[in-house]
């Protein structure tokens, strides 16, 4: 590739990237939140308590503004599937349309249908049909995430399909192995319930703020103890699927394994490691130490047990992904050249077959066939200069990987010590930990994020693990274009975030309702 080939591609993803973590701002919050509120008004609808009431329509007016912001970005992001990406829409529309049209139709629906009862309802409708507005609105926002992350894990995962060369398309062949595929399913759990920790930790963050200030004061305990308990659960919760996830990495994706760990040489039972700081310049092949230090979990073998469930199982690091001839399941594991000599193949039979049908010419459309299908399942390596191509940016993922898992150990002890406190009624006396709560808010945010930079860069280069990479996806369109919308969305993006934060902040400094309640210090 040229130059300008390779500055479309490194802006064509910026882009994509830019987008996608100003989106990520919003959906976890909305997803969070979203529970918590139904938790709230649950609570208000069984009790009739005034104060329950207050304290729900306080959070649902923030959960509002989030998830209006939210809608916005994420309409963009889908946008630039067809307009920068266009060569992946059409190699893989059958498959990753068919889950995004479902979430048009089914979970956009139930959002657009109940979320004005839900915010403009109060006086209209009863409070339990009110109440079903409210569960199915965040349901819908749930079920929303449920097929955009069905659509990404197929990503990562490209299950349920064939190719067609007729088309030059993927087309899908089980629907359910698409929707229920075991990438999915934990990709979705994962991502969802892990949201749970994040919309917890806004609200102790903006219920200590209002301890800080001294206001509030049972408005902000009756919050936190709800957090807390929502919060612990997730984050525990999150361990679990988290568990389930990397297994499921070390199975269909190892070499995001070995970048998450900095693993480059392999071998039977692998150490897990708790922290390190890589050797900065490491690359494939030298002969440099990875780390400058490094420090395991204390269960020995940890890794190989995550990844095989077995204590005592091989795990492969980047050289020997890259250079192959470890035993697998299937047999010899191939080389990163092997694998690219094979992709060749399979592209040359697919131009074979093109020209075959043109001319007619039936047993050379039958041989390439064969060729192309035998060879299909490296399709993608086909388009790579280099067995470097197939590595991600290692020091990304593997600094992003453990901040995640040292971040989600934070709120592991976070979330109970606070309950333990308000439970008792100090935590309003106690500053530094109003603090703590209040800086976990950004933390959250930083876990979150992390998360998904693992997800998405880790598995680098492809755009579909393994057929087709992102420098055979992109849109045939010039670079300056792309680099000059990128500025645009850029300050669209600031913008739409200084315009929420500002509106949040003014939202939460004048606080709940008190439209039939007195101030609460005075009943304190």
């Amino acid at each position: 590739m040229n130059q300008i080939d390779m500055s479309l591609i490194d802006w064509s993803r910026a882009q994509f990237a830019l987008t996608a973590i100003v989106h990520w701002l919003f959906v976890p919050l909305t997803l969070g939140l979203g529970l918590i509120v139904c938790i709230m008004e649950s609570i208000y609808v069984k009790t009739g308590a005034e104060k329950w009431l207050r304290t729900t329509k306080f959070w649902m007016k923030l959960f509002g503004i989030n998830f209006a912001i939210g809608v916005a970005t994420g309409i963009i992001l889908e946008f630039e599937f067809g307009t920068n990406w266009s060569n992946y829409s059409w190699f893989v529309g059958d498959i990753f349309g068919a889950p995004l049209a479902i979430e048009g139709i089914v979970a956009f629906f139930l959002e657009a249908t109940f979320i004005a009862v839900m915010f403009f309802g109060w006086d209209k409708v009863s409070k339990k049909f009110h109440l079903a507005s409210t569960w199915l609105t965040v349901g819908g926002a749930t079920l929303s995430a449920l097929w955009i992350l069905i659509a990404n894990a197929w990503m990562q995962y490209p299950a349920g399909m064939s190719f067609n060369p007729d088309t030059v398309r993927s087309e899908m062949t089980d629907f359910w192995a698409v929707a229920l595929s075991p990438v999915a399913t934990n990709k979705f759990f994962h991502t969802v319930i892990s949201s749970w920790t994040l919309g917890a930790a806004f609200v102790l963050g903006v219920s200590a703020w209002f301890l800080l200030k001294k206001r509030e004061r049972t408005f902000s305990l009756d919050s936190i103890k709800i957090a807390c308990i929502v919060g612990f659960v997730g984050v525990v919760c999150s361990w679990v699927t988290g568990d389930g996830s990397a297994h499921q990495v070390a199975q269909k994706q190892p070499m995001k394994l070995a970048a998450m760990e900095g693993l480059y040489e392999g071998g039977t039972g692998v150490d897990l490691l708790a922290m390190g700081v890589l050797t900065p310049g490491k690359q494939y092949g030298d002969s440099k130490d990875p780390f400058i230090f490094k420090i395991p979990v204390p269960i020995p073998n940890f890794l190989s047990y995550l990844a095989n469930r077995q204590f005592d199982s091989y795990v492969p690091g980047i050289n020997n992904l890259v250079n192959g001839g470890y035993d697998t399941p299937q047999g010899k594991a191939l080389s990163i050249e092997e694998k690219i000599e094979r992709g060749k193949l399979a592209i040359g039979a697919l131009a074979d077959y093109s020209r075959a049908k043109k001319a007619n010419n039936e047993p050379a459309k039958v041989e390439a066939k064969k060729i192309l299908d035998e060879n299909f399942a490296h399709f993608g390596y086909g388009y790579l200069k280099s067995p470097a191509d197939a590595i991600p940016n290692v020091p990304l993922v593997f600094y992003s990987f453990h901040i995640m898992v040292i971040l989600g150990g934070f709120f592991l002890i976070l979330f109970p010590v606070v309950w333990f406190y308000s439970k008792k009624d100090k935590i309003s006396k106690m500053k530094w930990l109003q603090w703590i709560c209040i800086l976990s808010v950004p933390l959250a945010y930083v876990t979150s994020q992390a998360g998904w930079v693992v997800a998405e860069v880790g598995r680098q280069p492809w755009a579909i693990q393994d057929i087709l990479p992102v420098n055979a996806a992109i849109s045939n369109i010039n670079a300056a274009s792309v680099q000059l919308t990128f500025f645009v969305f850029l300050i669209l993006f600031a913008v739409l975030i200084t315009a929420e934060l500002k509106i949040m902040f003014k939202q939460i400094k004048i606080g709940p309702e008190n439209k039939d309640v007195k101030n609460e210090e005075k009943l304190s």
